[in-house]
Order: C-alpha cells, then structure tokens, then sequence
C-alpha cells in the first residue's frame, strides 16, 4: 500500500473513532432503568446517587433489608424514583424473580451493573475450597446469570448497556487474595469474551477493573490468618495518598466510560501501571509479588482459619491510623457490621 494511501486509511479510521465517541457520549441516563447488584454500600451506592442525579431511575438488589432500607431512604431524599429488592446473589431463583419484580414494576432494564462482590483477605494456608466457591458464586456466576437473563430482554427493547466492576485483582495476581482474585478473573474473562457478540446486539459491555478505592468497605471484608495484622495492611493500602481513589471520582468515570461504551476502563493510573508492567514483564511482576507476600503477614495458628469481618479484625487504635479511608464509612453506609 502506497504512503498517501495508508495514512488515508489510517485517518480515516482515527475519524470513525472520534466520530464513535462523540456520538456514544451523548448516550443519556435520563429515564433509563438501571439495575445495581450490591447497591445498597459501597461503590454501588454512591453510583446510585450519581445515577440519580443523571435522572435515571433506580434498582438496587443486596441480601441486607437494613442496608437497603438506609440507601433506598437517602436516594429518595434527593428526590430519585428507587426500587430495592432483598436478593441472595448466589441463588439463581432469587436472581430470577428481582428481575422479573424490576422488569413488572419500572418496565424494563436499560443498563445492569454487575458491582457485589465479597473480599477476603489472608495467607492461602487458612484458606478453604468454600472460600473459593463463595467468591466464584459472588463474582462470576452471579454476574453470569444477571448478564444471560437480561440478554433477551435487552434484545428486545433494542439494546442496553452492561458494566461488569471486576478488579485489578482480575488482570494481576495478588498475594492474600487469592480466592478474590480467582472470582475477579473468571468475571474478567467472561465479560471481555461476551462483549463482541452481544455488540451485534446492541447491547454494550464495560468491563471495569478498579484498583484501590476509598469506598469504607475495608470494614466489611473478610479476613482469615493473623487477623489484625490482615486488616491494618489491606486498610492502609486502600487508602495510600496517590495511589488510590475516592469512590465518587471512581463512579463518575465508569459511568462515562459506560455512556462512551467504552469496552474496558482501569482505574486509578498506579493500576494501569501495574497491569501493563505484568503484561509487558511477567516473570519481573512474579518475582516482585514474591517479594510483597515476604511483606505480609504469615499464617498464624488454628484461629486463622476464622473467617472475622473488619469491624472484628481491626486492632484497637487502628481507627486512627486508617482516618484516611474510614472517613467514607458512614459516607457510603458501611457501618452496619458494627461490633
């Protein structure tokens, strides 16, 4: 191919790109029915909110009637149209009849974002075949029968959009996480796999992979092995100035990434980073995350293999210490774990 032509094509193909963008970005939340998996806390909620703001109208599914009784009252103090319903994830019946009461009371479903999830944190000694199966019921078989169910509806209306929160933990191996990060990479696989074919559908896939996140959900993690010590490092490190992300900034770009259709979107750039490096050097990444687990606390005793929450796990004064992150707890509803 001669040099005039090629850059021809080569603008041509940089002006279809620009050109896809403007026009995805004009996509509007106004009206749309979204549903939240995990909407109640966390990162589910305040993308409620901002969904709110956006003018959608609001489903929120969680197991705690509690938590969502909280989020359904702070959204409808701003004036948002809200349906919560009380939803076992991991129950494919239960899946079943929260859409069936979403689709029978709003009319439809526009955009469903796969957000629950559960984090446990310790040494893989203290960790158990069911750890495993809770975070692949949670975070990929959930996600696998939100995103097939609503498929033919979605057809039928003409379209939709999917946005899958899967986790830095989905691209790179991290050491303590091991049953999280095997539950993120199936959710990972799964949604970059799917995303091509539904295209033809119109329905648009995100694949979102957050790195670490100021949501207040550090209290509510899972931890197993010297459970102090699992809770101050995992705490501290989803908060390191620089490193990590407000929850707010993090929703306000996945939400535009999902008005974009953009098929996937790293958060924060130490995350992108990281990815890049481990794809670009892996042995080099595998060798320092050796180096990180000799960090890490070691397994304790018998007690370890306690599953206890943060709000159990954390030492005295360690509030303190992790100011920086537990100021989003109340924020974000959080706090029902209380001990």
């Amino acid at each position: 191919m001669k040099r005039p032509t090629l850059t021809l094509a080569a603008g041509a193909a940089l002006g279809a790109w620009v050109l896809q963008r403007t026009l995805r970005s004009r996509y509007s939340f106004r009206g749309k029915v979204a549903v939240i998996s995990g909407g109640s806390r966390g990162l589910g909620l305040v993308l409620a909110r901002q969904l709110a703001k956006k003018g959608a109208r609001l489903c929120l599914l969680a197991r705690d009637e509690a938590e969502l009784a909280r989020a359904r009252q702070d959204l409808v103090a701003t004036g948002a149209e809200v349906l919560t319903v009380r939803c076992d994830l991991t129950e494919r019946d239960q899946i079943t009849a929260a859409l069936q009461e979403t689709i029978e009371r709003l009319h439809g479903v526009d955009l469903l974002i796969n957000n629950a999830g559960v984090i446990e944190v310790g040494p893989l000694a203290h960790m158990t075949r069911e750890d495993f199966e809770r975070s692949m019921a949670v975070h990929f078989w959930a996600p696998y029968e939100l995103c097939m169910q609503i498929r033919p509806h979605m057809r039928r209306r003409g379209g939709g959009r999917i946005v899958n929160i899967a986790s830095i933990g989905g691209k790179m191996a991290v050491p303590h996480l091991a049953p999280y990060c095997a539950g993120k990479f199936a959710l990972t696989g799964f949604s970059d796999s799917i995303r091509a074919e539904l295209a033809r559908e119109n329905i648009i896939v995100t694949t979102v992979a957050p790195g670490m996140m100021r949501t207040g959900s550090h209290v509510n993690a899972r931890f197993k092995g010297e459970h102090g010590a699992e809770y101050a490092w995992f705490a501290f490190s989803n908060g390191l100035p620089g490193l990590s992300m407000s929850a707010e900034r993090a929703a306000a770009k996945i939400l535009a990434a999902a008005a974009r259709g953009q098929p996937s979107l790293i958060l924060t750039f130490a995350a992108r980073f990281a990815v890049a490096g481990s794809a670009l050097a892996p042995n080099l990444a595998g060798y320092a995350m050796r180096l990180v687990n000799r960090l890490l606390p070691a397994p304790g005793d018998a007690s370890g293999n306690i599953l206890r929450t943060g709000w159990e796990s954390r030492a005295r004064g360690s509030g303190r210490s992790n100011a920086h992150v537990d100021k989003a707890i109340d924020r974000n509803n959080e706090r029902s774990g209380c001990k």
